[in-house]
């Protein structure tokens, strides 16, 4: 989608051939034109997850850029900013036992409308280490054989999340969410088909015994660590990665112990998955 698009109000600098891309030209501290938007949207359903450097925006410049969007989403248990559940705080440091995105997953995938994206700004960083990963679910979908396609295509889901202890004395903002999804979703405005089951919140494959669930999700929860499916960012001050949670997952790298990497997520609402 839009792979010969020419784009007049931004640079687009794709990171591999398979997801990811730069922008450049863009300085989310000033009005953003519609022009200037649509643009955006278009290189992020290309690319599926977008980077932008220097950015030096407030909450409410983030909060506003979020809505361009869509209505913007709360987390069910993270503990957020300036007494706003939409400004999740993203922070680990020394005195951290977790942080948060470790292990691949696509953000409260167990929410009955799991979110359309997420708009991560990362203000304090590690002097080295404190990477990124994202995967394209394009590819990983598009990989499989033919028979793998069709077995999966017909499957539904369970996705269930429990973040009792993980953020500390902080209270839930709401009860932990559970849900159904089908294993391969087409993306609501590409139209592509991508794999939709992650290990962080995916239970089991319903319909299945739990042994034929458990050798399945195995199975994809490996396949989709294809370094081909990937690309990396490296993280400077003042940097966002927005990525698209229909098609992409991520994980964050926890190598940086006792630095602090600490930044805020403004996270849209998306709507319920179909086959």
């Amino acid at each position: 989608m839009n792979a010969g698009r020419i784009y007049r109000h931004i640079e687009v600098e794709p990171l591999t051939p398979t997801i990811g891309a730069t922008l450049h030209g863009v300085d989310l501290a000033r009005p953003l034109t519609d022009d200037a938007f649509e643009e955006i949207h278009a290189a992020w359903m290309a690319h599926q997850v977008i980077f932008l450097r220097d950015q030096h925006i407030s909450a409410e410049q983030h909060l506003a850029f979020g809505r361009r969007f869509g209505e913007l989403h709360i987390h069910p248990a993270a503990p957020y900013a300036h007494g706003n559940p939409e400004l999740m705080m993203i922070h680990t440091d020394k005195e951290s036992f977790r942080q948060n995105g470790a292990g691949w997953h696509s953000d409260v995938s167990a929410d009955e409308e799991p979110p359309l994206g997420s708009i991560l700004h990362l203000e304090t960083v590690p002097k080295h280490g404190g990477d990124t990963l994202f995967a394209s679910m394009y590819e990983a979908y598009d990989t499989l054989s033919e028979p793998m396609r069709a077995l999966l295509d017909g499957l539904t889901a369970r996705h269930e999340s429990d973040y009792t202890g993980q953020y500390g004395d902080h209270k839930p903002q709401r009860e932990f969410p559970k849900a159904s999804h089908p294993v391969i979703r087409t993306h609501p405005v590409t139209g592509r088909k991508a794999l939709f089951v992650n290990a962080g919140f995916t239970r089991r494959i319903e319909g299945l015994s739990r042994r034929e669930s458990r050798a399945l999700l195995d199975f994809l929860f490996e396949h989709i660590k294809n370094p081909a499916f990937q690309c990396r960012f490296q993280w400077q001050p003042h940097s966002i990665a927005m990525w698209d949670n229909r098609c992409v997952q991520h994980v964050a790298i926890w190598d940086y112990y006792p630095e602090t990497r600490s930044g805020i997520r403004v996270t849209v609402k998306g709507d319920r998955p179909f086959h």
